[in-house]
Parts: C-alpha cells; sequence; structure tokens
C-alpha cells in the first residue's frame, strides 16, 4: 500500500478492484480502514493516482451494474459508494456485497 497511514490507523481489509473514472476503468487496489477507504491506481493506467473517501464522508454503498463507456450496463458487479457532497465512486469488485456491509458497518451506517 503507498498510501501512508495515519498513526493508529488499521487496514480492514483490502483486494483487487477497478474504479470506473469516466470512460475508464481503472485498475489498481481497494483497502478499507478504519478511517478510510483508499483505491490506489495501478502505475500502468493512463488515470493514474490515489482516490480517498473519510468514512464520515460515506452515506452509503449500493450494488449497481458495471457500466460501459459510462452508459451502457454490461454485468451486476459493481458498487457505487456515495458521499456526503453527492459523488459517487463505482468500483468493480468480486464480493460486492460483503464489501458493502464492511463499509457501511466501519462508516457507522445501518447495513439493512
Amino acid at each position: 500500500m503507498k498510501t501512508e497511514l495515519d498513526a493508529g490507523e488499521t487496514v480492514l481489509k483490502s483486494s483487487n478492484a477497478n474504479l470506473q473514472r469516466g470512460a475508464e476503468t481503472v485498475g489498481g487496489r481497494l483497502h478499507l480502514t478504519d478511517r478510510r477507504l483508499i483505491f490506489e491506481s495501478h502505475a500502468f493506467n493512463i488515470q493514474s493516482g490515489a482516490s480517498v473517501v473519510g468514512l464520515g464522508e460515506i452515506v452509503d454503498a449500493e450494488p449497481v451494474w458495471t457500466l460501459f463507456l459510462n452508459s451502457i450496463p454490461v454485468m451486476p458487479n459493481s458498487l457505487a459508494v456515495r458521499t456526503r457532497d453527492g459523488g459517487e465512486l463505482r468500483f468493480v469488485l468480486f464480493g460486492r456485497k460483503t464489501w458493502r456491509r464492511e463499509i457501511l458497518q466501519a462508516a457507522g451506517r445501518p447495513t439493512a
């Protein structure tokens, strides 16, 4: 993990994931800590770098369809994480229901 953890911050879960950034699906790793959700892209993507969301900013996480070119539904294997400011991060990953539950629990949100 490249992103530096804060003092006392603990990683709860990590796995491979893709982040839909516009028309590009960016490959990388998704990390859930007890304070943040962190996506770090692989270096060979056109759009590289990290996307970080504090758990206090997360209002919901919902299973959704993966979109081709940001509009054509392809497969029901994504997770949309929504934030207080109306933003949305869409992750393509395995075990999206488990990820949803664990993100919402870490953020102190209801999982039902």
